[in-house]
């Protein structure tokens, strides 16, 4: 077993710095005052419930007009001036923003609800107060926001038909799939989640039951934090959504740590609005970051494009344009698909050939990186976390190499791992890294995933399929692919018995393999 405890303690110490640092710049969003005078006011949410919000209308509104109204659940963590940069520029183009402080968090009331049926109440209170006391137009009314701003913006539009427009950022559409997947406990990222909480906000009694099953893996209440997961997950209504009709921008980060953005990918094939969906490099919430301080940022300039489009009928071109955009993390390009499954279109499948065993509860060396860090650092250096390919210590790292590539290879979308897995006890976690491997053997993660067993039976052969987290990453010429395979991660929480070993096959009649999405040239 890991140590989540431990994880706890060091993520937390993270989750204090960032939130009190984001605090604090946020803080100095008021200097820059747009139109109108911002009025702070006390919004009575679901049960009565004070939010503490900020109301910023445009210059000159007079109540002789209507406007197209934003309402913008604050993130995880942070308090209810993290918008105010943003409102003040879309309050300026003709816009009525409410931004407001969801319930358990700072000085807003109750206690979190992570995204429950009170939080999507409380999103509709603050719609009915807006129409209420503010020159409202109630047949275009949109909702945004960062990370938890960004999940209930998403549910609240499949529960109330008025919310006509979403930009969804850095969030989430299936809650169980960001952070337990591949049935792993996600622990750095969860600890994270925790801590920042404990410091922010005031749990409730189920969400701290869920962060303890969650750190002890008890496997008796699993299905109870799936269940707990799904009834906070957009993916789960995505029937109403697609009946209500929103049109939904979601944009996320290729290295997001805290939801991944395989889930984002899955859930957009599933809607049948208007719908655009946006990847980036960085880690979670990084990327729209810069706008949050009211610079130039290319996430909040189409989110407003998406608004004007879908709320004031704007004929900006938004709509016409190829509705997935992908940022690479090797060139800084944009690149344009008609829809998800066009953005792998190729796939070139390495063999993973031979019998290999490997021994449990080492780390060889390769890891997925440090939450936030490591993919911010790919983010603004373009260096991701690296391994020496040839140093891999064989007794606890599974290794497999692609042939040299002669020319560049434009890796674009999901990798899945297929392959045949004998343990030696009835549980057990492999995490899967895909590395860039250079001239000297120095490979850079192109990408990683766990993957979590239990009840099997010792000695019987197990069918193993993983989906590795999606990402744009263009391999140079003269590269190889390699994929590593190892048992402990400090991402994750490990679940590997005393003295066990996983042996990796590719029998004749089942041929084990990674298939790589690359991108058509």
């Amino acid at each position: 077993m890991g140590h989540p405890r431990k994880a706890l303690r060091t993520t937390t110490v993270g989750a204090v710095s960032a939130t009190l640092i984001a605090g604090s710049a946020l803080g100095l969003a008021p200097n820059a005052q747009a139109a109108d005078a911002i009025r702070f006011v006390d919004i009575a949410g679901d049960g009565g419930t004070v939010l503490k919000a900020n109301v910023i209308t445009p210059a000159g509104a007079d109540g002789t007009r209507r406007y197209p109204l934003l309402v913008l659940p604050t993130s995880w963590g942070l308090p209810q001036v993290e918008y105010l940069a943003q409102a003040q520029k879309l309050a300026n183009s003709g816009y009525i923003v409410v931004s407001y402080n969801v319930r358990g968090f700072w000085q807003s009331g109750g206690e979190i609800e992570v995204a429950g049926p009170p939080d999507i109440a409380d999103a509709s209170k603050v719609i009915d107060w807006a129409l209420a006391n503010t020159p409202a137009d109630e047949r275009h009314i949109g909702m945004a926001g960062v990370s938890y701003g960004a999940g209930i913006s998403l549910l609240t539009a499949a529960k109330d038909k008025r919310v006509k427009a979403v930009a969804s950022l850095s969030g989430w559409a299936d809650l169980i799939d960001s952070i337990y997947s591949g049935r792993t406990q996600h622990v750095q990222a969860g600890a994270l989640l925790d801590g920042a909480s404990l410091v922010t906000g005031r749990q409730s009694a189920e969400i701290r039951q869920i962060f303890d099953n969650f750190y002890a893996s008890n496997l008796s209440k699993e299905q109870e934090m799936i269940d707990w997961g799904k009834k906070r997950s957009a993916a789960t209504y995505v029937d109403q959504l697609n009946q209500n009709g929103a049109a939904v921008m979601m944009a996320n980060a290729w290295g997001d740590t805290v939801f991944p953005p395989n889930q984002y990918a899955d859930f957009y094939e599933k809607l049948t609005g208007p719908k655009r969906l946006e990847f980036r490099p960085g880690d979670h919430a990084t990327a729209e970051l810069t706008g949050l301080f009211g610079l130039p940022n290319d996430v909040w300039t189409d989110t407003e494009r998406w608004f004007d489009h879908y709320l004031k009928g704007v004929d900006n071109g938004i709509n016409r344009e190829e509705p997935v955009r992908l940022k690479s993390r090797s060139t800084g390009g944009y690149e344009g698909y008609p829809d998800w499954k066009s953005v792998g279109a190729t796939r070139k499948k390495i063999a993973l050939t031979g019998t290999t065993t490997i021994h449990t509860n080492v780390d060889s060396g390769a890891d997925g990186g440090i939450v936030f860090l490591s993919s911010i650092l790919d983010q603004i250096a373009q260096a991701p976390p690296v391994a020496s390919i040839p140093l891999l210590p064989r007794r606890w790292a599974a290794v497999w190499q692609s042939e040299k590539y002669t020319t560049a290879q434009q890796v674009r979308g999901t990798a899945k791992l297929h392959t045949t897995v004998t343990p030696t006890k009835e549980s057990g976690t492999l995490v899967a890294y895909l590395y860039d491997v250079g001239p000297l053997g120095l490979g850079k993660l192109v990408s990683n995933a766990p993957y979590t067993f239990h009840g099997q039976t010792p000695g019987k052969p197990i069918g193993v399929d993983l989906e590795l987290f999606s990402t744009a990453y263009d391999v140079p010429a003269g590269h190889r692919l390699a994929l590593v395979v190892d048992t402990v991660d400090p991402l994750y929480i490990e679940h590997n018995p005393s003295g066990a070993q996983l042996t990796f096959s590719s029998p004749s009649n089942d041929p084990s393999y990674v298939s790589i999405p690359l991108r058509e040239q």
